[in-house]
């Protein structure tokens, strides 16, 4: 069984790396102001920080139909679970990753001293750092199973599509049964970690190598980034690249609009992003009265993809004109309890707006459940659009002023 434990990994953040987390373009020269910022993190960490990577094997006892078994523990992973079958996977390999709490604490110092500038560019590369810490202890993962006669899958995390964030605490659990003993990571209530820079990841190990050759879903290589690994299958090919061609539902000077004037955001100290859309309509009768809903958001960090944390859709304060829809006359409650209840796409990445086949309905009330889904879905496409296009926007954090 391998265990590995470094508490000095060498840190070499490739700049492309660096510059998609910052939200650049593919290929885009940065400014002076920009460059100087970047050097700037990246020289504070080589001082200051302190990254360490723990990883280490574990049986899998059983592959359930939507869960793998993994020394008694249940994985609860449907996407886990499916890559271990394919791949005839026989043990787990379990990863903890952090940049360290130097990094976040010196990056809070900077926002206190309102250099917002500084404050993201240290944020983001303690983000890139966990990527790249990662990505090396796949490599030594690669290398090891392949003087064995094995092969190493790709990594999956709590938090990712079709496994909720709230099992971090038990892959936690976990990872601490190894001979170090407990590391030094805290799960939060909300499922995110502390330090925040951190990642908690499952690799997958089979001797199957013939299967991993033969479908490139089992394939770590195209996630990966180290450009120089001897044990390449496939080239890097990052599936969601900065510079895509992302399709929306609507027009995107509509979702411009409403980025602009019905949106505000601001972060909290742990990374995680509040939300707040507040969506303006009518009642489909009594002459199509006005009436005003809020919907509250909040996701995950930019480097794990914005998860969705939490969600709720509520009438805006001292706004009544919910009580004029005509299910609202019938069934109050029952109406009302249905809008409070309802929370598409919980757990997923944000991204996943754009695939949820939902059905179209423009009517401005809330009776029927596809009117209602039909607005989460312009509610988070313009979080989508806001967070894709303009990075940078979240400096306007902590104030809860609108952006």
């Amino acid at each position: 069984m391998i265990e590995i434990r470094d508490t000095a990994p060498n840190v070499d953040v490739q700049p492309a790396e660096y510059n998609r987390l910052l939200g650049y373009p593919r290929g885009r020269v940065l400014s002076e102001r920009a460059t100087e910022l970047a050097a700037s993190a990246r020289d504070w960490y080589a001082r200051h920080g302190r990254p360490w990577i723990y990883a280490r094997q574990a049986d899998v006892q059983r592959v359930g139909e939507d869960s793998i078994v993994v020394e008694g523990v249940t994985l609860s992973s449907a996407q886990l679970r499916n890559t271990f079958h394919a791949a005839g996977a026989h043990s787990a390999i379990l990863v903890a990753a952090s940049a360290g709490p130097e990094l976040e604490l010196e990056a809070q110092i900077r926002w206190r001293e309102e250099k917002p500038d500084e404050y993201f560019f240290l944020e983001m590369f303690g983000s890139a750092v966990v990527e790249h810490l990662v990505t090396m202890i796949g490599s030594r993962l690669c290398a090891w199973a392949d003087t064995d006669g094995a092969a190493v899958l790709p990594h999956y995390s709590p938090g990712y599509p079709e496994w909720t964030i709230d099992q971090q605490s038990i892959v936690l659990q976990l990872i601490g049964r190894g001979r170090s003993g407990a590391i030094p990571l805290e799960v939060l209530d909300s499922g995110m970690l502390r330090p925040k820079k951190s990642l908690l990841a499952v690799f997958g190990l089979t001797r199957h190598i013939d299967r991993v050759r033969r479908l490139t879903d089992l394939s770590p290589c195209e996630n990966c980034s180290f450009v120089a690994c001897q044990y390449r299958r496939a080239p890097y090919r990052r599936a969601t690249p900065p510079d895509r061609d992302v399709r929306y539902s609507v027009s995107l000077k509509a979702l411009q609009r409403w980025s602009d004037e019905r949106l505000t955001m601001t972060t909290r100290a742990d990374g995680t992003l509040d939300a707040v859309f507040r969506y303006e309509g009518t009642t489909c009768t009594n002459m199509g009265r006005p009436l005003k809903f809020d919907y509250h958001i909040t996701v995950g960090p930019r480097d794990e993809g914005y998860p969705i944390l939490e969600q709720r859709c509520e009438p805006a304060s001292g706004d009544d004109g919910y009580t004029s829809m005509c299910r609202y006359l019938t069934h109050p409650e029952e109406l009302m309890a249905s809008i409070d209840r309802e929370r598409p796409l919980n757990g997923q990445p944000l991204d996943e707006v754009l695939r949820w086949a939902r059905p179209a309905s423009p009517a401005g009330c809330y009776c029927e459940p596809a009117s209602r889904q039909h607005k989460w879905g312009l509610v988070l496409e313009t979080l989508h659009y806001t967070l894709e296009r303009s990075p940078f926007r979240l400096k306007a954090e902590a104030t809860g002023s609108k952006s």
